[in-house]
């Protein structure tokens, strides 16, 4: 079964269990991957969570009974998983930007949330290099920040911590401590880490926020002053080579295309931007995205 096929079956188990209660996990299966892998490419090429989906699905059948039945609020309320009025009312209106009662009445507009179909095309003719490698644990120092990745937000907010992190004196303080100037394990001369908030990686929820965190390998025993320390474990990399300038769309492609085509899903590891010095000829700043991955469970 191709993978755009076992996504789409698992959105059909969630379109038929709309009005009832969703597992995941069962979704995931449908997909034969994890619950976390499963969750992680939703979001990456949907743009929402499954739990959002799964929020704005049911919202938008919600308003279509309401004008087009006499049912009362509170069951329809109840039957899409909302156990007041008050809390129906609530995410109605977010939604919709109009209450329950206004959508009963003649010429409401009503935003229309359609099912999601998978159909991923390898889009192929340029190339994206990458090789697998095995490396032990090792320590990161710098400065991490929180980010939510709910409507992308994190896309237009981690670009601006690392232009006030650039300005600031921190980074001269880093810039101190990184002696070699390359990592012994990345050979970066700067890392860009995305961790999980919460300590147990596995579902997506801990995922949102995220902390972006803007590092150097940790240098030996020197001391790290009020930096923050995050443990990067040992783990089996996906290294994409790209550019700052094509950094972002390479690790789109790596979610849309490469994890598709391939043997492997994203394994619940921090991922790794690593950033070289600047060319000073062509002035280009080459760079490497460093995924975690896991052979797919057979199913």
């Amino acid at each position: 079964m191709e993978w755009s096929d076992r996504m789409n079956s698992a959105i059909s188990y969630i379109e038929d269990n709309l009005a009832a209660e969703i597992d995941f996990n069962e979704a995931a299966k449908k997909a034969c991957c994890s619950l976390f892998h499963f969750q992680r490419m939703f979001f990456a090429i949907i743009g929402i969570t499954p739990a959002e989906y799964v929020r704005r699905r049911r919202l938008t059948l919600a308003a279509r009974e309401l004008t087009s039945t006499d049912s009362k609020v509170i069951d329809i309320a109840i039957k899409y998983g909302y156990d007041s009025p008050d809390s129906f009312t609530r995410a109605f209106r977010n939604v919709h930007s109009i209450t329950h009662q206004a959508a009963r009445e003649s010429g409401a507009k009503l935003a229309a949330f359609p099912r999601v179909s998978f159909n991923i095309m390898l889009k192929g003719g340029i190339d994206v290099d990458y090789k697998i490698i095995d490396k032990p644990a090792f320590d990161v120092i710098g400065r991490g920040r929180k980010f939510t990745t709910k409507n992308m937000e994190q896309a237009i907010k981690i670009p601006q911590f690392w232009q006030e992190f650039l300005a600031s004196p921190e980074d001269q303080a880093l810039d101190k401590l990184n002696v070699s100037r390359t990592g012994p394990i990345t050979g970066g001369m700067s890392l860009g880490v995305i961790m999980p908030y919460k300590k147990d990686a596995s579902t997506m929820e801990a995922w949102d926020p995220i902390i972006y965190a803007i590092c150097i390998e940790k240098p030996g025993k020197a001391a790290v002053g009020d930096f923050d320390v995050y443990h990067i474990p040992a783990a089996t990399w996906a290294v994409f080579d790209c550019t700052l300038v094509n950094l972002q769309d390479v690790t789109g492609r790596i979610f849309t295309e490469w994890f598709p085509s391939t043997g492997y899903e994203h394994d619940t590891k921090p991922e790794i931007e690593v950033y070289f010095p600047e060319d000073p000829k062509t002035k280009v700043m080459n760079c490497q995205v460093w995924m975690p991955i896991v052979k797919k469970k057979k199913k």
